[in-house]
């Protein structure tokens, strides 16, 4: 049997049968005003993180959601786009699509401002998206892409920018590990379709998503997830599993690489009231700037001793220098 064959077997168990240990996210549930979440749903959030960011979704977008779970992102999205298809959710098992339509139902008793023609459920693959080219504002999936294999995982990050506009937002939430995984667990299926074997290390990842072309890449957070240990799999060490969260805009390429922000920060204390770097940076005197790893290397070469730049964070919540 194939990895994606289990993976649609281990998701329709989970659609049959809620498994709130399935996947752990590790960020609370939005709370919202007039936001209701069923019961249901929650059991069936099969994320390790978020992919719902508010300044993501202003000026009513249209938005994907791949590997729609219980649908609890598909409702909190319709919270933004309150419009008839405005939210698309895609999902390759059909019972899943059952439940999750199931529990939008819920979703409409218990919310006064849902409907369920906000959301159009679509039988689909990821690899092969039922969507139109540059047809949706954000593009969003939460705990899928890991599972893939290296050709698979490029095919479906292409599938995401041909159906983004430009200047559209791929949002991201999935595992990762900077720690070498034996082949023996990357090569099990099982342990692959529960998100444990497949995490690649974030620079890989990171990388795999700039060479499909998106311009500007904000990582957003990075939390502990899982641990792997010799107790239970067959390994001779520890391995810590990560999840972050990504954001990947459909920007132009610029000439120079990718702006990628990992939460580095610079700050300008010399005598001026500003430094300016002649390349569009101005740093405020003692104000401190957000910058993508590219522009902070770029500070630190020129060795002033005026000019501070953090390490990555991992966090980063917009502005800066890009």
């Amino acid at each position: 049997m194939s990895y994606l064959e289990e993976t649609k077997n281990v998701y329709k168990d989970a659609a049959l049968n809620p498994s709130k240990g399935l996947c752990c996210t590790t960020t609370p549930v939005w709370q919202l005003p007039d936001l209701n979440v069923p019961k249901k749903m929650l059991e069936m959030n099969y994320g390790c993180g978020s992919t719902v960011n508010p300044r993501d979704l202003v000026k009513d977008p249209t938005i994907l959601y791949v590997g729609i779970g219980g649908g609890m992102e598909l409702l909190q999205f319709s919270y933004f786009s309150r419009r008839p298809g405005g939210v698309i959710g895609v999902d390759v098992v059909p019972e899943m699509i059952r439940a999750s339509k199931e529990n939008l139902v819920e979703a409409v008793r218990i919310n006064p401002w849902f409907k369920s023609e906000f959301v159009d459920l679509r039988l689909g693959n990821a690899l092969d998206l039922p969507l139109t080219a540059q047809s949706v504002d954000v593009a969003a999936q939460n705990c899928l892409f890991n599972i893939f294999k290296t050709d698979d995982l490029k095919r479906a990050l292409l599938e995401m920018y041909r159906v983004l506009k430009p200047h559209g937002r791929l949002v991201l939430s999935d595992p990762v590990c900077d720690h070498d995984i034996p082949e023996p667990l990357r090569e099990d299926a099982n342990l692959r379709a529960l998100c444990l074997s497949g995490s690649l290390p974030l620079r890989d990842y990171i990388k795999t998503i700039t060479d499909i072309g998106f311009g500007t890449v904000e990582v957003r957070a990075r939390r502990p997830y899982r641990i792997l240990d010799p107790g239970h799999y067959d390994i001779e060490e520890q391995i810590y599993i990560e999840s972050v969260e990504i954001c990947a805009i459909k920007d132009p390429m610029p000439a120079d690489g990718p702006c990628v922000f990992t939460g580095r920060t610079a700050i300008y204390f010399g005598h001026d009231e500003y430094f300016d770097d002649q390349k569009g940076h101005v740093l405020q005197y003692n104000q401190p700037l957000a910058v993508c790893d590219k522009t902070a290397n770029a500070l630190l070469a020129l060795r002033r001793n005026d000019i501070y730049v953090t390490e990555s964070t991992y966090f980063y919540d917009g502005g800066g220098c890009c």
